[in-house]
């Protein structure tokens, strides 16, 4: 694996400088520690764009202003404050790990990324997010966005859903991933993804990684990531014969 960049933490210095610059800093689930309401953005976030859950994450906070409340709902109540968002498993679990939550830890959210990644609805990425945005841990979170800006800056080729390739592209995060900072630096990663590095049109000139990213350099930003291929659909040949009655 190659790459443009000096060293890892040239690749983290320049993003956090740069979200600490022009990163978002006033979404309604930032300057807390409070990891209910981390928890829930990052669930919301899920293959849905920010403008989208601000709204639906204030209204579902007004309902439910604490874990326990979450908890103690109906899972049709809980449904119907979801409905409208999406991917309606992520209520379910939202609602099954509130309860899991109360039932084994007292309420209280665990603080490993071994304990919240068992926990339902919570992959390893989200796992990570919640340590290090509430807890101050060092972790290293590979969503959709991350895995695009990666794929471009260091050039990596083929589809992010092969094993290989995933695999490939948590040791690389792992890799970067800072001693220090690690909260600017996971939401710089995040920002960068949404607002700069986009899957269509990205804004290369606008990014502190412009300048090393491989893709950029090739120009190749829209073959980066690897599209999944499309399946192919099975071609089938069939005869017909239709017996009839002849009309006199």
């Amino acid at each position: 694996m190659s790459a443009d960049l000096s060293s890892p933490s040239d690749f983290a210095d320049r993003l956090v400088a740069w979200q600490k610059a022009a990163g978002r800093h006033d979404l309604p689930w930032q300057k807390t520690r409070d990891p209910y309401r981390i928890w829930l953005s990052e669930i919301m976030l899920q293959q849905t764009q920010v403008a989208t859950v601000i709204p639906y994450f204030q209204r579902f906070l007004a309902r439910f202003p604490t874990l326990q409340a979450l908890a103690e709902a109906s899972p049709d109540v809980v449904s119907a404050h979801w409905a409208g968002l999406g991917y309606y498993a992520r209520a379910r679990n939202l609602h099954r790990c509130a309860r899991q939550i109360v039932a084994v830890h007292a309420g209280k959210f665990p603080e490993s990324t071994a304990e919240l990644t068992a926990l339902p609805g919570i992959g390893r990425s989200t796992a990570a997010a919640i340590a290090v945005f509430a807890f101050g841990r060092r972790a290293a979170i590979l969503d959709g966005n991350v895995k695009r800006i990666l794929c471009r800056c260091f050039g990596i080729a083929g589809n992010p859903g092969q094993a290989a390739v995933d695999r490939e592209l948590w040791a690389l995060t792992e890799r970067l991933l800072p001693e220090g900072d690690c909260e600017a630096y996971t939401q710089g990663l995040m920002d960068l993804g949404a607002t700069v590095c986009t899957r269509s049109r990205p804004r290369c000139g606008d990014c502190p990684l412009g300048e090393s990213c491989r893709a950029r350099l090739e120009g190749r930003q829209s073959e980066l990531p690897t599209a999944r291929p499309r399946v192919k659909l099975p071609e089938r040949r069939t005869t017909f014969v239709q017996i009839g009655r002849a009309h006199v």
